[in-house]
């Protein structure tokens, strides 16, 4: 690891510790030589995943875009944002551990719409009706019945 001072290769590891969420470790650096410390931050590389569209074409996963569907969903909710990179990370996971490079987009909506379904019942149904392009509120009414503890 190069310090970002004085561009020395030799740095000695202070500190480690695992993120919030386990899928990264910040390293607390020193270096030999102008004793200036730093942070960095390692990840493991996750497989390349792709998504299969609804039409057959084939693009890279996008998890900014899992994330702002999940935000959109949760608007005005009571979460941090930081449960929501957290929930992102657990599908992406998910997806990852499937063992395949394609996956669905009808997967990642359904995986979305489960997780969502066990946390907060209006960002599940918010995410449903985008992702089940609902047209009229018959739509809505179908989905209702299917939420656990529903309440008249």
């Amino acid at each position: 690891m190069f310090c970002p001072f004085c561009g020395n290769e030799e740095t000695l590891v202070k500190d480690s510790r695992s993120t919030e969420d386990g899928m990264a470790i910040r390293r607390r650096r020193e270096c030999t030589k102008c004793r200036q410390r730093f942070t960095t931050v390692e990840r493991v590389q996750p497989r390349d995943l792709m998504v299969l569209k609804r039409d057959g074409q084939r693009v890279p996963f996008d998890k900014e875009k899992l994330i702002r569907s999940i935000e959109l969903a949760m608007r005005k909710r009571p979460f941090k944002a930081n449960y929501i990179d957290l929930i992102a990370n657990k599908l992406e996971k998910q997806f990852v551990d499937l063992g395949d490079n394609v996956i669905s987009s009808e997967a990642i909506g359904n995986a979305t719409m489960d997780v969502l379904k066990n946390i907060d019942k209006v960002a599940y149904i918010r995410f449903a009706s985008v992702y089940c392009d609902f047209q009229v509120i018959e739509d809505f009414a179908e989905l209702l019945p299917t939420l656990e503890h529903h309440e008249k």
